[in-house]
Order: structure tokens, then sequence, then C-alpha cells
């Protein structure tokens, strides 16, 4: 049997000082990323997710990095679906307060140096490894 296909957006944002953007969430370092909305394009969810989940505003759209997909169970629908996740790049462009969205049981976030980020790397899902890996690689792929 298929399972329901959820599509998502999602962004990896850098600020000014070339740190990126991870939440922690579940046990998990993470990017932002959700649900798109009915009549919502990709790119607007994109944005609309990274907006909601951190608190940050002025943020600009960059060029699409890959789509990931995973299966997970969706306590809302209450069964197991498959989440096809569309990544951009994205810059912050303001040195704006983060504001975690709690009721994403998001606890934290924090600007990550570049010389930190493997050890947070350790700590995520595959998927989100293999969005650092294709904007390494700056080569589109899904």
């Amino acid at each position: 049997m298929e399972l329901p296909i959820i599509i998502a957006a999602g962004g990896l944002v850098r600020n000014s000082k070339d740190e990126i953007l991870l939440i922690y969430r579940r046990g998990f370092w993470d990017l932002p990323k959700g649900k798109l909305d009915a009549g919502e394009s990709i790119p607007d969810c994109a944005i609309r997710e990274v907006q909601e989940e951190t608190g940050l505003k002025s943020i600009e759209l960059g060029s699409f990095i890959c789509t990931t997909t995973h299966a997970y169970y969706d306590k809302w629908l209450s069964k197991e679906v498959e989440k096809h996740t569309h990544w951009y790049a994205m810059q912050s462009l303001a040195n704006e307060t983060l504001v975690p969205q709690t009721e994403e049981d998001i606890e934290k976030i924090e600007w990550v140096p570049m010389e930190q980020l493997p050890q947070y790397l350790l700590k995520t899902y595959p998927t989100i490894r293999t969005v650092f890996e294709a904007f390494n690689a700056g080569s589109p792929k899904s």
C-alpha cells in the first residue's frame, strides 16, 4: 500500500557571519520546515515555515538545494505518511531575536558557526545531512 504524500518546504538559513540556523526539537538538531498550505507555492511555504518556526521576518529566498523524502507517523492524520520536503538556501537579512515555535516542540534555536557544524550534524536526521551535502556540492538534486 502506498503511503499518503505530504509536501513540505524549508530552509537552510545563513546570516551575515556565515553561521547556519539550526533548531532543536524532539532530541535532534534540525532545519526549519513544514507542510504546504492549500494554494501556497512551495517557495512561499519555505519562507513562511522558517518565519513561523524561528521568529525571523527578514529572510531572502535563495536557490533550490534539493528535495528529501522520508516516512513518519503523522499524529494529526493518525497514520504513516511520506514527506517530500523541498529545501532552499536562505539569507537572514537582519539581526533579529530568535523565537522557538514551542507548539511545534522546538526547544531552542542557534546560529552555528561553520567550524562547529560537524558536531551538530552528529545529532540530526540523515535527510538533514543530505541537505547539507547537496548545499555544499552547489548543485540541485532530488
